[in-house]
């Protein structure tokens, strides 16, 4: 049976934006909800988050079935926001064998990757976070902060000049 839509099988995974996987692809860090700011590695259609003792912390991200993920762009500006399903990545599985060790080739000031991949098997977890194909609408349109206020009312005095400029006649 066939998507009427898509023409893609009915029960064929969601197809994944291109939005996503381009500015997943170029992400070091990601920001999600629950969990933070965190580096990650994006993976075969999927992005990949570790968290643990010695590593970077992820409130929340364990006991989520799902989680909210932003990528940014080079100047902080917001590229996308998506849904994701989150999982855990099981040590001595076919996907750990896969993810793991190319997860430790990314992380930054390391001196062996073997021991730390060892590491990560027994003190920490690495999650999954798969798309689900759901981009979430921005609430605001901008995703800017408001301006706080202020009390300067008045305008500035002009800028000091040191010499004083003649005109021409």
């Amino acid at each position: 049976m066939t998507d009427p839509q898509t023409g893609a099988p009915a029960d064929a995974a969601p197809r994944l934006d291109p939005l996503i996987e381009e500015a997943a692809k170029k992400a070091a860090i990601a920001w999600l909800t629950p969990g933070g700011a965190v580096w990650c590695l994006w993976i075969d259609g999927a992005l990949f988050v570790v968290s643990g003792p010695d590593e970077q912390a992820a409130p929340g991200l364990s006991g989520a079935a799902t989680a909210t993920v932003t990528l940014r762009g080079d100047h902080g500006g917001r590229i996308v926001d998506w849904t994701a399903d989150v999982s855990a990545v099981t040590p001595g599985t076919e996907e750990w064998d896969a993810v793991a060790p190319q997860l430790a080739a990314k992380r930054l000031n390391l001196s062996a990757a073997e021991d730390t991949v060892a590491r990560w098997a027994s003190t920490c977890v690495v999650h999954k976070l798969a798309p689900t194909g759901a981009l979430v609408a921005l609430t605001d349109g901008s995703g800017a902060a408001e301006a706080p206020a202020t009390p300067a009312a008045r305008r500035t005095k002009s800028p000091f000049r040191l010499h004083r400029v003649k005109r021409p006649r």
